[in-house]
């Protein structure tokens, strides 16, 4: 078989067997982490939180998830991909459900940081695993489709929650209901883990021997490359977390995360203010993330096309800016759901871009500290933004004042992504594999 015919059919036939299982399986772990935007539609009032003790306990979440994630993806290096995701599946599965427990503030926050805790290195676990089936110039366009499990989280479980909130009954809530019925799935997924996904290529009897053969060759090739480029030797854990670059991608990506999570985890309320019930704010609440869907998608695969990801990045973050604060100064449902799907756009669109960046110019000898350590400190905006929110909603009664922290941090982020410097050339994939 022709070389480009033989790469060709590798990334189909490895495309089609695991992303579409992988953007389940964040499709159920990202419900799991936001779903508490809906809840406290009636949570908050029952337990007597205020927007401030709120946006702690969503925010919270991220610190726990700070100190697991990179000794998390250090144990998926050891235990293999297929055990370890499980594992992490099986136990924030069960958090996510004890969460209906719930008694007042400190439980809240408590069982936020524990699943925190159980979720860490699912993530960078994942985007790992990618790099160990997906030649570099495949992954935008691959980080982009596994991503769209994220607003297609809040797509389609926007109405799902929505819903689950009238289930009142059997002495429990709507909310309770939700995080239940909401996190039990993640159990049932780790079961079809242990059963479906190989550690990798050697293991994925599916895989036809010259298939991989082809994979194995490429991607040894780009293992030569970068040690041509002295990145050969491993580096210890604290030399790894002491690079400049990687601290870099880390601020940039906590100015993605301190406005996603701010606007996933209050969204709900902000759309509720209108006094819509608790159906029509979820169905509202889903337009912004069915349209981010489709433009994830579509600038990724022009960010592989085009061969470049610092502008791709920065622009991303510049219409970010400009749909936060577009909410800031216009009134009304119609404008705020505009601005809001504005903004959703350049959350996700930034999503492909930054991840092939970011894999590109690290050394592959570190991947998975490296990736671990860029997602755990830049998460740390998913707590910084949400608490931030509720803290000035109490200060100033005004949620559209609250955004105006995200606008300063997406700004800083566009600044950043052009610093730097150009990756290496990457290979124009055939034709008919784009």
């Amino acid at each position: 078989m022709a070389e480009a015919a033989l790469e060709q059919s590798a990334m189909r036939r490895i495309g089609w067997r695991l992303v579409p299982f992988l953007i389940l399986a964040y499709f159920i772990s990202f419900l799991d982490r936001v779903n508490v935007g809906f809840a406290a539609i009636q949570m908050n009032k029952d337990l007597g939180l205020t927007a401030t003790v709120f946006g702690w306990g969503a925010g919270i979440f991220f610190l726990g998830y700070f100190l697991m994630e990179v000794p998390s993806n250090l144990a998926l290096e050891r235990f293999g991909a297929r055990l370890w995701i499980a594992r992490i599946m099986a136990t924030w599965g069960l958090v996510s459900a004890a969460m209906a427990l719930v008694q007042g503030p400190w439980s809240f926050i408590g069982l936020r940081f524990l699943l925190g805790v159980a979720e860490a290195g699912f993530f960078p676990g994942v985007i790992l695993y990618l790099t160990y089936w997906f030649p570099s110039e495949y992954r935008a366009r691959i980080v982009g489709v596994f991503m769209i499990s994220i607003p297609i989280s809040s797509f389609l479980g926007s109405p799902i929650s929505g819903a689950l909130l009238e289930l009142d009954g059997w002495g429990l809530r709507g909310w309770q209901w939700l995080f239940i019925l909401e996190g039990l799935p993640a159990v049932l997924m780790a079961v079809a883990v242990l059963r479906l996904l190989p550690d990798g290529p050697r293991d994925a009897a599916w895989l036809p021997a010259e298939e991989r053969d082809w994979l194995e060759r490429r991607l040894g090739a780009e293992a030569a490359r970068n040690a041509m480029r002295g990145e050969a030797a491993a580096p210890s854990l604290w030399q790894v977390l002491g690079q400049r670059r990687l601290m870099l991608f880390a601020a940039i990506y906590f100015g993605s995360t301190a406005s996603s999570y701010g606007l996933s985890f209050w969204t709900p309320q902000l759309v509720k203010g209108y006094g819509l019930g608790n159906v029509a704010t979820g169905l509202l609440n889903s337009i912004p993330y069915g349209v981010a869907s489709v433009a994830m998608i579509l600038w990724g695969r022009h960010s592989d096309r085009a061969r470049e990801r610092r502008w791709h990045l920065a622009l991303s973050f510049v219409i970010l800016a400009a749909g936060l604060a577009g909410g800031t100064v216009l009134s009304g449902l119609v404008p705020l759901v505009l601005s809001l799907t504005v903004a959703a756009m350049g959350v996700y669109m930034l999503k492909g871009p930054f991840w092939a960046l970011a894999t590109e110019q690290l050394p592959p000898a570190t991947a998975a500290a490296s990736i671990a350590a860029i997602n755990a400190v830049g998460n740390l905006g998913g707590f910084l933004g949400p608490y931030l929110i509720g803290a000035i909603k109490d200060g100033t009664g005004s949620f559209t004042l609250s955004l105006v922290p995200l606008i300063v941090f997406a700004l800083i982020a566009a600044a950043l992504s052009l610093v730097p410097g150009r990756q290496p050339a990457l290979a124009a994939a055939p034709e008919g594999a784009r």
